[in-house]
């Protein structure tokens, strides 16, 4: 492992890769002129993530021979350090990986847990009322942590690395600190009175004096490259037993959680199988519950598929229309059907398969719009923050992986396990506090995604690959909370039926409808006349935050094209 000082120098100097570097290596077919924005391309190998110096530290772990689940956990533990507010070691997710000499995919569940004394009416006062800063700004919101040993497992059973030799990178930048960049100082300054109400946290993101750090200022992390070392060290017991267990469980219980050693000790991660359908000619491959991800992305495009949706013209009035008709369908399905798997039976294989969508969509025409309240009525799923994170990593020997973890919140419950450095994640906030009771959002939950001890919570989460002949083709996700299933959906439609490249389809305009509340979400950069044209359908349509933050590769005969979405500061794909 190089020194990270010279590695961080000589990334500095040759990514990202641009288009007027590979002009002289690649033939000109590799870029189109008629495209509006060019990604990246390289020959070998590609990382794309949400933060830069994790992107370099992944191409470095594939030029030094590693594969994608090298790289992939080597940029998982770097974003803990480098991406406080969705980067994590105290929170959990899901990685989808593409082993190309097995010709198989597996999708590793690393998802938080309800503690075992978790109950459905954990979060609820005397009057039988939610209290959202139980399931928030609480010890009651920490869900036991899947990070690191998903991490663990990904890299035993799937990498050629040893775990000492992807943290160390993580460990040198916890150490020796990093440059605080806007996106940090923003994102700090702006939720200074969550994360400070945590002495153990405001002592590490904020100055001595309690001032906010400034752009350029260094960041160090001492107590979490400690935390970090005992991973490297002893693997997961390093994190789910001894000294960063019982600080862990320490700091839950003095804010007024549950957890207990032995939760973090029975902790396990879950190997499925992935959702998989066929979409004009490709095969979309994506996460299976407790992540509703992947169930609804196949089953829009398997309503989707019967219309000209080429011919239709892209982010048209008639596309979006069809689109925001198949998305409220597929989001009243997700609060009826989603849950745990462990836990509830969930009716994967009907809603996935093609004599379902047809059914559901029979009653979508160019010229009617459904109202929400005739589409099946269900439960939608409580809110569930957009502050996410995903990468991308495909190598040399056409393996690949696709990974979303989250604390849940921006910067989770905002609570440091006092001596760790460890933020620690308030995903409880995901499952039902009050089944069939609206939330502050206008939602309400669902009894499938009820609190239960040891229940994992139902999440958006979507990291998806698309294969073409059996081989991935374009590998993607995206933070954004319930956003995420539309935000994935609209990647593949971009590039499958508009034949976008990737980064067209990166930075195209999106959308987003989730049945409740029956108002179509658009970007501020969508075309107004096309708006008009939606609310003469009768859309509701709102002008809103942007939508998602994909990182995405595409796999073609010329070569690796990536890029990461402009809607977050900070993020870069690069490759070798």
């Amino acid at each position: 492992m190089r020194p990270l000082n010279t590695l961080i120098i000589a990334l500095s100097l040759s990514l990202p890769f641009t288009l007027s570097q590979y002009s002289h290596a690649a033939e000109s077919s590799i870029y189109s002129n008629s495209a509006t924005v060019q990604p990246v391309w390289a020959k070998h190998g590609m990382v794309a993530s949400q933060e830069a110096l994790a992107t370099r530290i992944g191409v470095d772990i594939l030029q030094q021979g590693g594969n994608a689940v090298d790289a992939a956990v080597a940029v998982g533990f770097a974003l803990a350090v480098t991406l406080p507010r969705a980067g994590n070691l105290g929170g959990g997710g899901f990685m989808l990986v593409h082993i190309a000499k097995d010709n198989k995919t597996i999708a590793i569940d690393y998802r938080e847990v309800a503690p075992e004394k978790a109950d459905k009416d954990m979060f609820l006062n005397a009057q039988g009322d939610a209290v959202a800063k139980l399931s928030r700004e609480h010890g009651l919101a920490v869900g036991v942590p899947g990070t690191v040993m998903g991490m663990e497992l990904a890299l035993t059973q799937y990498g050629t690395m040893t775990l000492a030799q992807v943290i160390a990178p993580a460990i040198s930048l916890a150490k020796q600190g990093i440059v605080v960049t806007p996106d940090l100082a923003t994102s700090l300054a702006g939720l200074k009175r969550r994360i400070s109400q945590w002495p153990s946290s405001k002592a590490i993101f904020y100055r001595p004096d309690g001032s906010n750090f400034e752009i350029g200022d260094t960041l160090v992390q001492q107590d979490l490259a400690h935390s970090l070392t005992l991973i490297a060290e002893q693997g997961s017991k390093g994190f789910y037993q001894g000294s960063t267990a019982e600080k862990i469980v320490t700091a839950v219980t003095d804010a007024g959680g549950i957890m207990t050693l032995a939760d973090l000790a029975d902790y396990h991660v879950v190997e499925r199988e992935p959702v998989s359908g066929e979409y004009r000619g490709y095969r979309v491959v994506s996460m299976p519950p407790p992540s509703s991800g992947g169930v609804h992305i196949i089953e829009m495009l398997n309503m989707l598929e019967p219309f000209p949706i080429d011919k239709m013209g892209h982010n048209t009035a008639d596309t979006l229309h069809v689109m925001a008709e198949v998305m409220k369908r597929a989001y009243s399905d997700r609060s009826k059907y989603l849950g745990d798997p462990d836990f509830v039976t969930v009716p994967v294989a009907e809603l996935i398969s093609k004599p379902y969508a047809k059914q559901r969509s029979k009653t979508i025409t160019l010229e009617t719009l459904t109202p929400s309240h005739l589409i099946n009525p269900g439960k939608v799923s409580g809110y569930e923050s957009p502050q996410t994170t995903h990468y991308s990593v495909v190598d040399k020997w056409g393996n690949a992986v696709a990974n979303t973890y989250t604390l849940n919140f921006s910067y989770g419950s905002g609570l440091v396990a006092q001596g760790t450095g460890i933020l620690l994640n308030n995903e409880m906030d995901d499952f039902s506090a009050k089944p069939g009771v609206p939330n502050g959002y206008g939602l309400v939950g669902g009894d499938a995604n009820a609190v239960e001890g040891h229940k994992r919570p139902l999440s958006s989460m979507s990291p998806t690959i698309v294969m073409q002949n059996g081989k991935p083709f374009i590998v993607t996700g995206s933070p954004g909370g319930s956003r995420i299933i539309n935000t994935t959906l609209q990647v593949i439609m971009n590039v499958i039926d508009h034949k976008l490249n990737i980064a067209e389809a990166s930075y195209a305009s999106r959308v987003h409808h989730q049945w409740l509340p029956d108002e179509l979400r658009v970007e501020k950069s969508l075309n107004r006349d096309t708006i008009k044209l939606l609310e003469a359908k009768g859309h509701k349509v709102t002008i809103g935050n942007a939508i998602g933050s994909t990182q995405s590769i595409m796999v073609t005969p010329e070569g690796i094209y990536g890029a990461s979405d402009p809607r977050r500061a900070g993020s870069e794909t690069a490759g070798y």
